[in-house]
């Protein structure tokens, strides 16, 4: 049996500019996607995907090498699949020449978080077809490929978007009052794919790539946190401008004693709020259940 596995991802600085170049900083999570294939002599490829719950949510048997749907139990799903599986083929041509077999693929965390059920799952399959998940990722799901760069990393990291061959920089992030950094699921999951599309692009600038850019640093080498709160709020309010948006604190949590920022697409998924030790209650109390501290988050090798 061969084994493949990828890291989640939470993107903590630049969302919507890094699809034009800007500097993000980007964090693998702890918990990820592992994808197994077992080998045999078939024409046909099949295919089981668990949740979390070690649930099967997906089925689909494929016949091969032209990876058509023989049998799905969704069959947008299995659709999308497929052309992931065609694409790798076209990178790789020895991709599954000779053989069929059987494919499940595990979810560590819930779907509905937003940490990278797909990209973890376009880095198993780029690790498994040998090809660039980068050009999997540009002609499946789309986006900047900060995920990409996230699921095969053992460090936190700055990526640069530049096609298909960004710069990824190894970067450490371990600010002292990391204990009071939280991470917050709003209940609501969030599309990438419709945030990217809804977005005119042409509005992300070289001022605002340049003031993103001077954040990320800032952050970077951050050591006092009432200064990484004024990053924050300055952060917020440069996107918030950019999407003709509202910053979730001033729309949700004014009361919060801290700063909160959105990660991502803006409306769901995780926040990241810098507080202190009371934090989590505060979140308890108005009915978000998921809160999540910086050491349970993320990855350390």
């Amino acid at each position: 049996m061969q084994s493949f596995y990828s890291h989640g991802k939470l993107l903590i600085t630049a969302e919507y500019a890094v699809l034009k170049g800007a500097r993000a900083l980007a964090i693998p999570c702890k918990k990820g996607q592992i994808l197994n294939f077992k080998s045999k002599e078939s024409k046909y490829l099949d295919w089981e995907s668990f949740d979390v719950n070690k649930k099967s949510w997906f089925t689909a048997r494929l016949h091969l090498p032209s990876f058509s749907i023989k049998e799905s139990s969704n069959t947008n799903t299995a659709k999308k699949l497929s052309a992931i599986l065609r694409s790798a083929k076209k990178q790789n041509q020895h991709f599954l020449v000779n053989e069929g077999g059987s494919v499940e693929t595990h979810l560590e965390f819930n779907q509905n978080w937003g940490l990278g059920s797909s990209s973890t799952l376009i880095s198993n399959i780029g690790l498994w077809a040998n090809v660039s998940p980068y050009k999997l990722l540009e002609q499946s799901f789309g986006g900047s490929g900060y995920d990409i760069a996230c699921a095969q990393s053992h460090t936190p990291l700055c990526y640069t978007r530049n096609g298909m061959n960004p710069l990824i920089e190894s970067v450490t992030f371990e600010p002292p009052f990391k204990e009071h950094l939280f991470f917050v699921y709003l209940n609501k999951k969030q599309s990438s794919f419709t945030a990217i599309n809804s977005l005119n692009i042409e509005l992300i600038n070289q001022e605002l790539i340049s003031i993103v850019n001077s954040i990320t640093k800032e952050m970077l080498n951050c050591l006092d946190q009432s200064l990484f709160d004024k990053l924050i709020i300055e952060h917020e309010r440069h996107i918030g401008l950019l999407l003709n948006q509202t910053p979730i604190q001033q729309l949700l949590f004014k009361d919060f004693n801290g700063a909160i920022k959105s990660l991502g697409a803006w409306g769901g998924d995780f926040i990241l709020a810098s507080g202190n030790t009371e934090t989590p209650q505060f979140f308890y109390g108005k009915g978000y259940k998921t809160v999540i501290s910086y050491s349970e988050m993320f990855f350390k090798n």
